[in-house]
């Protein structure tokens, strides 16, 4: 097994077993983002149990009231099983507190691994393996319903149809409609817009409300949502159980001990991106631990997903926000890997699809999103961008603009990354001429990262496409070097 598909796409069972892959990699410019991906062996049927427990609330188990939640935002039968229709990235379900403490001990190991094997790493983790994904479902909700509260009322003022960012809400009326929902009288609400709080001309931009909501207190309270119907602001929940409570707090406070760690062990956090009814609180908590721990440099890197429609939106929103409060900003860019599962489900649930509609439109999408940052490095140097991808039009696309806009290689403000065992006409060429890019570095015991490896293996078609590339360049050189003399010169 490890001579065949595990030796390719795995770099081996444990931190001492990938040193050798590690170095090897490093003699040739090339880095690791460690990525323990052991997954338990789960039926379908088990995985959607645990799934359908895991997202409902004590209270709607009582009552019945997860019907009143947006359909986008609850458990569904059927699509239990996230793992359906993925293929490269690793998926956990929640079993208890206890498992999601071995997860965090888990990535913990990784971020001192990745501390001891190389310069600068990365270590990769997801935020459904800290804690319950009800609270990451509810979060999400919460903040499309404000968001869309905000939008309603920008359109109200006449401002349908522009860039998030070009929305400013009169300070006057956005008063009145706070006192109209009971949120806060017009005396209450008078210090919010002062000072900072304050935008341009007396309005109030997105990132203003977004620092509104942040005020709210306690987690429990903050999941209220505006009802434009009646008129009032409504818990999402009538009730969470205590311990409900302290399921949500113990997630914030795993995600803040990985960020000490790797904030000690000089290692860099690549959050990565879920499913997009997890997304939105996956990405405004990613965003909560840069503005604390990215004061000095980009410690924390959130994931954009380019192929979903609002990728653009909510990659300048946050880039806005660094530069008023003055953090590092980084990124991951990545096409997307849940596409086929989003759009069937969006599909049989009834809601919007929240993916691009075409192939060419993603990477529009993800040019669009990389151009923007790499604008921001320009004029700033305090943004950081991994472009992931294996396409090479986009790699050449990075490599051109870099050029254009004076951003160096040794600057290490832009880097690149692909999965271990893919593209490596990609990835050995960049790290030889001094660019930083590095491999998605795969690692766990054979039986139990062989979950993952199954979906990998779906993904042969293309992987024989793209081997047969590499062998095709191989056959080119090898032909070059024997008409030219020079096949046993290694400087040609």
């Amino acid at each position: 097994m490890k001579m065949t598909f595990y030796g390719q796409f795995v770099a081996g069972e444990d931190q001492e077993a990938i040193k050798p892959l590690i170095r090897r990699n490093q003699a040739f410019g090339v880095g690791a983002v460690l990525d323990y991906s052991v997954e338990e062996d789960l039926s379908a049927e088990e995985a959607e149990r645990k799934e359908l427990d895991s997202c409902t609330s004590a209270a709607e188990k009582e009552t019945g009231g997860a019907e009143r939640r947006e359909k986008q935002y609850r458990a569904h039968r059927g699509f239990g099983d996230r793992r359906g229709g993925v293929i490269s990235a690793r998926t956990y379900f929640y079993a208890d507190e206890a498992k999601c403490d071995q997860h965090m001990e888990t990535f913990l190991r990784c971020i001192d691994a990745s501390s001891g094997s190389s310069v600068d790493g990365f270590s990769a983790i997801k935020l459904t393996a800290l804690g319950r994904p009800q609270f990451l479902l509810q979060f999400s909700e919460v903040l499309v319903k404000w968001r869309r509260f905000f939008h309603q009322m920008a359109a109200e003022q006449g401002q349908a149809g522009r860039a998030a960012l070009e929305m400013k809400l009169e300070a006057e009326k956005l008063q009145e409609a706070l006192a109209n929902l009971g949120i806060a009288t017009k005396a209450e609400s008078q210090h919010w817009f002062t000072g900072e709080n304050l935008g341009v001309s007396g309005t109030v931009d997105l990132l203003d409300w977004n620092s509104l909501i942040d005020s709210r207190t306690k987690l429990s309270k903050l999941l209220l949502v505006p009802n434009m119907q009646t008129g009032q602001l409504e818990p999402l929940l009538s009730r969470f159980t205590e311990e409900e409570e302290l399921q949500m707090k113990r997630m914030l406070q795993r995600m803040d001990t990985l960020a000490k760690r790797a904030t000690e062990k000089g290692v860099r956090l690549m959050v990565d991106a879920e499913q997009t009814y997890f997304q939105p609180a996956i990405s405004r908590l990613t965003l909560e631990m840069q503005r604390r721990f990215n004061r000095d440099r980009a410690i924390i890197f959130n994931t954009y997903q380019c192929y979903l429609k609002e990728a653009y939106d909510n990659l300048t929103v946050d880039v806005e926000l660094s530069r008023r409060e003055g953090w590092h900003f980084g990124t991951k860019l990545v096409r997307g890997a849940y596409m086929e599962q989003e759009r069937e489900r969006a599909a049989q649930i009834g809601y919007e699809d929240p993916i691009n509609p075409t192939y060419e439109k993603t990477n529009e999408m993800y040019h669009r999103c990389l151009d923007y940052i790499l604008e921001e490095i320009k004029h700033s140097r305090k943004a950081n961008v991994m472009v992931a991808s294996h396409n090479e039009d986009t790699v050449k696309f990075t490599l051109r603009r870099m050029m254009e806009l004076g951003i160096h290689p040794s600057e290490k403000k832009v880097c690149f990354g692909q999965l271990l065992g893919m593209c490596d006409q990609i990835t050995f060429p960049l790290g030889q001429a001094g660019f930083p890019v590095y491999k998605y570095v795969p690692y766990g015991p054979v039986n139990e990262v062989l979950p993952y490896l199954s979906r990998r293996a779906q993904e042969n078609r293309g992987f024989m496409q793209r081997a047969n590339r590499e062998r095709d360049l191989l056959w080119r050189e090898f032909k070059r070097r024997l008409l030219a003399g020079s096949f046993f010169s290694p400087n040609h």
